[in-house]
């Protein structure tokens, strides 16, 4: 959607403008939002657009959300729906007109009677409909995508949910941005809920770990919080690496997760590497991490992604012809959040243009994306980001030198070349010091197939990919 599309043009009717705008704002929030901030903060939200689109008011459930979005978000929404509207915009935040779970007056009384393990924010996440677990309950393992990507941590987190306690414990899946570790883990907690509904489960991202070790220690209430975590039956906490430097957080979750071993308890984490590499986390924590299993989700194959498309476009009411699916899938590589961002963004200019879905509409939908990755992934941008990183020369990239410290780096550069870009084996050989098609095919079967078998390359591959998509 190009920026100011949504504006009013004097005596035109703009029927159906405003709730596109909003729409497409939110669209593009999920896109640079984390997922669990962008489930928690903004999917929630309604909002009411002017006719002329002046002036938009924000519904949000509840006092304790209202000021959050404001002191968070509503400067970021602002611009984007400025952006969007080619207009300047009022923004106004606003309680929603509805009767709420529990009345703001009786509150206090809430907390007074709530069970020990509970707090203030959890009341505010009651108020607010939040369960107590913290669940998606649309995040189970039948709406998970299966491909080669996530089978092994898949197989590992049904196994967990099926007999938490035994083997797997503690369960940590690493992997980049978007590729579905939040979703394995909101799946183990459903499963295990639907076998045994009295269980104690708890999802919970670690940067709210933290913040409610600061609360416990400003409220000296550390005996609640204890008996909340240490009395769990399965405990899922995602990006541990925001443990980093915080020593104190670090000592408590040890202490948890210490106390929840003892009691065969399960703990199932996520993060963006593997335990090792994990830095400014102390050791003994990190030797816990590494205790039980640790797997590994790769970024999705293209049959995967052509899966994961037709699924989630047919779950929004749609079917999207193969061929739309397949041309997306080939253009967009790194992650499932990603992939969701693009339908979005296709569905978007599909319902505003009133279009039929086809290869010519997502391409134009699309075209600030593809424009991006045409512009900055190049052979020439690989051959210098895998040479910085492995500390080689350049000119190494299409020398005739042979030995390891140079050869492996550029057999990478050819597997990313082939992978990132649109190029032929044979343009990707002459750009590689005119070597020939069959010497590049080596190469990417090579990488690829180690890519499966080495998690130590695997991770290197990650982030030289995430540095060269910016």
């Amino acid at each position: 959607m190009t920026a100011g599309q949504f504006a009013h043009q004097p005596g035109s009717s703009n029927t159906g403008a405003g709730p596109s705008l909003w729409q497409t704002c939110v669209d593009q929030l999920a896109q640079e939002l984390p997922e669990q901030q962008f489930n928690t903060w903004i999917k929630p939200l309604s909002a009411q657009v002017a006719d002329d689109l002046s002036h938009i008011t924000i519904f949000v459930a509840n006092r304790f959300k209202m000021d959050w979005i404001r002191a968070q978000y509503s400067s970021k929404i602002s611009s984007l729906l400025e952006k969007l509207s080619g207009q300047p915009i009022q923004l106004e935040l606003a309680l929603a007109q509805r009767e709420p779970v529990v009345r703001a007056t009786s509150l206090t009384r809430l907390v007074e009677n709530l069970p020990i393990e509970e707090s203030l924010d959890m009341a505010e996440d009651r108020a607010a409909g939040v369960p107590k677990n913290r669940l998606n309950t649309a995040l189970t393992f039948d709406t998970l995508i299966e491909g080669t990507a996530n089978r092994m941590a898949r197989a590992a987190a049904m196994h967990v949910a099926g007999m938490p306690g035994h083997l797997y414990n503690p369960l940590f899946i690493y992997g980049g941005v978007g590729l579905g570790k939040t979703h394995l883990m909101h799946a183990v907690g459903n499963k295990l809920l639907a076998d045994r509904p009295s269980a104690k489960v708890l999802y919970i991202h670690a940067e709210q770990f933290v913040s409610d070790v600061v609360k416990a220690y400003q409220r000296k209430t550390f005996d609640e919080f204890k008996a909340r975590y240490h009395s769990l039956d399965l405990l899922l906490i995602d990006d541990v690496q925001f443990f980093a430097n915080k020593d104190r957080t670090q000592e408590e979750f040890f202490n948890a997760f210490e106390a929840l071993l003892a009691k065969k308890s399960h703990i199932v984490m996520t993060s963006d590497t593997y335990p090792k590499g994990l830095t400014d986390i102390h050791e003994r924590l990190v030797s816990r991490f590494d205790s039980g299993l640790t797997v590994a989700i790769e970024p999705p194959e293209l049959e995967m992604r052509v899966a994961i498309l037709i699924n989630k476009a047919r779950v929004e009411g749609i079917d999207m012809p193969e061929e739309v699916a397949f041309f997306v899938a080939k253009n967009v590589r790194s992650n499932v959040r990603e992939l969701e961002g693009a339908l979005r963004k296709i569905l978007a200019y599909s319902r505003f243009n009133q279009k039929e879905i086809s290869i010519l509409l997502a391409r134009e939908a699309l075209r600030d994306l593809l424009s991006i990755q045409n512009r900055q992934i190049s052979v020439e941008n690989i051959q210098k980001t895998v040479a910085d990183y492995y500390k080689i020369k350049v000119a190494d990239m299409y020398s005739k030198k042979r030995p390891a410290s140079i050869a492996r780096p550029r057999q990478i550069a050819m597997y990313l070349a082939k992978e990132l870009t649109q190029k032929s084996l044979p343009e990707i050989g002459e750009l590689f010091g005119g070597r020939d098609h069959t010497t590049v095919l080596h190469a990417v079967r090579k990488i690829g197939g180690e890519r499966q078998q080495m998690t130590e390359l695997n991770q290197q591959l990650h982030v030289l990919e995430q540095t060269l998509k910016g």
